[in-house]
């Protein structure tokens, strides 16, 4: 392992600058728009976004950064092709979000932190950095907002979507929010084109709580506020609203019918099922009680549409949460999102708090994959980003991550990738170090590779996939997906295999509709994209590895034995065991023309002194700084070429400058061949000279 630093501050000459890929300022023609069931421009133009998170839960890390530092870090993301930020958790108490702690409740502002939101959406949006806002995320109550239980309740999760009082609070902090004017722009936030998408809740299901079985009174108080269970109050409150409910779907001869079903005695409301009767529930309690719920997430999200389109005259694109766990099916509350404009979805490879296999490579189990996961989100006729996933450190393989899903989702042909999260540091001096599970504003591979993930991804240079699967459900089939078995993710759908996600496009074609029960057979043994371009194989012998094979852009990713595979561009020869190796052009042109490329290596990354368990499964000790890279060592061909007369190599530091004198390929009959490894390094820039012609 051998020390790499990121450097941020010092990269305005760096070599690789890609902020020509965004088209600066961010929404200078007006409002993104959704077009054919993509995100467009005024123009019509297609729009990607490739982008990060920005929050601030490691040590030194800022959220809002100082008026010094946001042009610096607006800069630095421009450079490695970022056209997106999420604006995450600002409804946390100052100094880390806007909300102002000084008063006794949470409905004022802390003026200096909302300066410096408005600069730092300025300084994105001239340079072509759009932002996702978020409205609720982790906002905690206090007394003075009159909100009950306010002390036990959290982030207010599931019953904010049905408690009348909060809201009322959620629609009086987004009109706060969204009137306001950035004096830095001279717009109000609900007219500011750069502000692509307005997102309602993060991570939040009413379904999803009760099929975890939250909405139930639970005694110990969780001490996380992320997801807590429903306290009596609120508990009691559903139940009243599920009565109501059902005294307006039923007549009085079905609700006579009903409450004898339910076993619920004269003058007594009818009980709500816990999750451990899920099973033994008859079909129609089961299937009355999940709509309940699915209406109720459903209303709240056309609620707020309606308020922040009619009242506030918002022009944002809207999106209400994210389907973002995969150990359920996902289903009803991708209906109820889908009445707004744009479907999310998040994971994480081997999340540190989620139950499963730990530090084991994605490369060698393409169904479970963030890939085939992430695709069953994905509706019909509407834009599908992934506004949160990471391969979290640490990891021995999460080098594979970034690369694998960029040529995916352009596959898939999905409208974004917001990967998380980015963690500004404010101290200049702050030791390059990788702080937590999900920070990669440091890590000495992953921001190389979001760079390299930026050309394929925003550029299209994989084409999306020819064939299109659809899959189909009924009310009845969507319900019942809840009380399925584990065994049948991620997609709850029997015969549809989850290597489809790996060789077509998928989409839900319908959630409510004529239900559907065929569906066409993934092709055995290897997993090749019908479009040829990419393909995902699994060998008992070598292990995994997906290649990438387009004009632009070439990878090889995952187990690399000498010689396995070479592609028409790029082939390797390595000491390395496992990495992960992209190749693009740098000047729009194909690589068998072009004169600047991009060339990202990356292995293993860990910090100074970091520690593991026996089995390698958990990290005892995360180390310190300097973060540490296994140098990619061996040799690299470029095949075909096309007349050049003398190719230069690169290697770059972690401001993408020099970090040594540029070396010469070989010219061999392969193509041209270089070695790679000394100095150590994640990036190089090569140089292709040609003759004239």
């Amino acid at each position: 392992m051998q020390p790499f630093s990121i450097d941020h501050r010092s990269g305005q000459q760096s070599h690789i600058d890609l902020s020509s890929l965004l088209d600066a300022p961010a929404g200078k023609d007006g409002f993104v728009t959704v077009q054919d069931g993509h995100l467009v421009k005024p123009s019509g133009q297609r729009l990607r976004l490739w982008g990060v998170n920005v929050t601030d839960w490691t040590p030194g890390s800022v959220m809002l950064p100082t008026k010094h530092d946001a042009p610096i870090y607006a800069a630095a993301l421009a450079r490695h092709g970022i056209n997106c930020v999420r604006l995450h958790f600002l409804d946390l108490f100052a100094p880390r979000g806007i909300i102002d702690p000084a008063h006794d409740d949470t409905v004022h502002f802390d003026a200096d932190q909302l300066d410096r939101l408005d600069f730092w959406v300025a300084q994105l949006k001239q340079r072509g950095i759009y932002c996702d806002l978020n409205l609720m995320v982790g906002r905690s109550y206090k007394a003075g907002d009159d909100v009950a239980d306010h002390d036990q309740i959290g982030w207010a999760k599931a019953i904010s979507f049905t408690s009348p009082r909060l809201i009322a609070l959620q629609k009086q902090y987004a009109r706060q929010l969204l009137t306001h004017v950035n004096p830095y722009t001279g717009s109000e936030y609900r007219h500011e084109p750069a502000i692509v998408i307005v997102e309602l809740v993060n991570e939040n299901s009413l379904v999803e709580a009760w099929w975890h079985g939250r909405t139930h009174p639970t005694q110990p108080l969780s001490a996380d506020p992320n997801w807590r269970p429903l306290p009596a109050y609120y508990a009691d409150m559903l139940t009243e609203q599920y009565n109501a409910y059902l005294a307006q779907r039923l007549s009085p001869t079905e609700l006579a019918e009903y409450r004898a079903l339910t076993g619920t005695p004269a003058g007594q409301p009818v009980q709500r099922l816990h999750r451990s009767a899920f099973a033994t529930a008859p079909a129609r309690q089961f299937q009355t009680e999940a709509g309940f719920y699915m209406d109720a997430e459903r209303s709240f999200f056309c609620e707020m549409r309606d308020f922040l389109r009619g009242e506030l005259g918002v022009q944002s694109l809207l999106l209400g949460s994210s389907d973002h766990n995969h150990e359920w099916s996902g289903y009803p509350t991708i209906w109820a999102n889908a009445a707004l404009d744009i479907l999310d979805g998040h994971d994480y490879w081997q999340h540190e708090a989620f139950p499963g296999k730990k530090n084991t490579p994605m490369v060698n189990d393409p169904l479970i994959s963030t890939v085939a996961r992430l695709a069953r989100t994905a509706v019909a006729g509407k834009p599908f980003i992934v506004s949160e996933v990471n391969n979290p450190f640490p990891h021995d393989w999460m080098a594979e991550g970034i690369p694998t899903l960029a040529a995916y989702a352009s596959l898939q042909d999905w409208d974004g990738v917001i990967w998380y999260t980015v963690e500004l540091k404010s101290d200049p001096a702050w030791p390059a170090s990788l702080g937590d599970a999900f920070d990669m504003l440091l890590d000495p591979v992953k921001m190389p590779q979001l760079a390299a993930g930026a050309l394929l991804f925003l550029r299209g240079d994989v084409r999306a996939a020819s064939q299109l699967v659809q899959r189909s459900y009924t009310p009845e089939q969507l319900r019942e997906t809840l009380r399925m078995d584990e065994a049948h993710a991620p997609y709850y759908t029997p015969g549809f295999s989850p290597a489809l996600a790996l060789q077509h496009r998928v989409r839900i074609g319908s959630l409510d509709g004529a239900g559907q029960n065929d569906y066409p057979a993934a092709e055995a043994g290897a997993l090749a994209a019908d479009t040829g371009e990419l393909c995902w194989q699994v060998s008992p012998e070598h292990g995994g590895i997906i290649t990438v094979d387009t004009a632009r852009s070439q990878a090889l990713i995952g187990f690399l034995a000498a010689g396995r595979p070479a592609l028409r561009h790029l082939s390797a020869y390595l000491e390395n065991t496992f990495c992960a190796i992209t190749l693009a052009a740098l000047d729009d042109l194909p690589i068998a023309r072009s004169a600047r490329l991009l060339l990202t290596v990356a292995a293993k990354v860990e910090n100074t002194g970091q520690q593991w368990n026996e089995d390698r499964t958990k990290a005892t000790d995360y180390g310190h700084a300097p973060a540490q890279i296994e140098p990619v060592r061996g040799s690299i061909t470029l095949g075909q070429i096309d007349l050049a007369q003398e190719v230069q190599i690169t290697p770059l530091d972690g401001a993408g400058l020099p970090l040594g004198p540029a070396s010469q390929a070989q010219r061999t009959a392969q193509g041209w061949r270089f070695t790679i490894g000394s100095p150590a390094t994640p990036w190089y820039e090569i140089i292709v000279s040609r003759t004239v012609a």
